[in-house]
């Protein structure tokens, strides 16, 4: 299965394990006024948008090159993933004002077994999400897949502790349920803003990593007819980067020859994992 194809599939799985999620967790949620509970119900409508997004972002980027964009539509990508950290941001705020004030009050929880029982099944369906979306987001370096799989292990670490505020309910131990609840509005507020910040770095053209751009150095320096590398830059196109790089040659060499080293030059580079084009620029000597 393709790139574009997989990461549609895990964009939808990750749909429908969230909406029935937060169905569930939802409505038991408001039954028993857990408010730990009720901010793991906000995190799954968060999940829906942030897989909502996966969905999107990933139909926009894969969209080919055209007239108007040379480079094709992989930035979008990182637009939707800013979106998904705006969202869990935002989400996140709203649940630690829901927090304090039910710690501040007081507020009491009614026990139920339904409860233990939705927590269980939530960290069994966000696991087998995980280790799906790991593998994807591995196969294919995609940030949005990335930023899915970071979402479904923190709900599995942000429901066990559900689980252990609840079953503190069972001793009376009701204030526990609103630390948790602060708890959660903080890890899902930390791992916004680290999807922000990666999206980004992206959007203000970062450059390529410096190993792959030792790699294109070495690349280079193999041809003999190249005297000396003036400078190498890129510009990260979706997942992927397009590669200037410039390079110094005798000045007796004809423009023939010249223009086909840089283009054996290009064809090796754009044989690494990273990088979508590159183009060449000879200066002679």
């Amino acid at each position: 299965m393709n790139r574009e194809n997989s990461i549609k599939r895990a964009g939808i799985f990750g749909i429908a394990g969230n909406l029935f999620l937060f169905i569930i967790k939802g409505t038991v949620g408001f039954i028993t006024h857990s408010q730990a509970m009720i901010a793991d119900a906000a995190n799954s409508a968060g999940d829906i948008f942030a897989s909502l997004m996966t969905f999107i972002g990933n139909k926009i980027a894969s969209v080919p090159q055209d007239a108007d964009h040379n480079f094709g539509h992989g930035k979008a990508e990182y637009i939707f993933s800013l979106f998904i950290s705006l969202s869990m941001i935002g989400i996140s705020l709203k649940l630690l004002y829901d927090s304090l004030i039910s710690l501040i009050y007081g507020f009491k929880f009614e026990f139920s077994w339904f409860l233990v029982i939705v927590c269980i099944a939530t960290i069994i369906v966000k696991l087998c999400l995980y280790f799906y979306t790991k593998i994807l987001a591995h196969k294919f370096d995609s940030i949005l897949l990335e930023a899915n799989k970071e979402d479904h292990r923190n709900d599995c670490i942000i429901t066990t502790f559900t689980l252990i505020s609840i079953l503190l309910g069972l001793l009376k131990i009701y204030w526990f349920d609103g630390i948790v609840g602060i708890g959660i509005s903080a890890w899902i507020c930390i791992t916004g803003v680290k999807i922000f910040i990666e999206s980004y770095n992206i959007l203000i053209d970062t450059s390529i990593d410096s190993t792959t751009q030792d790699i294109i150095s070495n690349l280079a320096q193999k041809y003999t007819n190249i005297k000396k590398i003036d400078n190498i830059s890129s510009s990260p196109v979706g997942y992927k980067y397009v590669v200037f790089i410039t390079i110094c040659v005798d000045g007796n060499m004809s423009t023939f020859d010249s223009h086909k080293l840089a283009d054996n030059l290009e064809k090796d580079i754009c044989g690494l994992d990273k990088v979508y084009k590159a183009i060449v620029h000879v200066n002679p000597i």
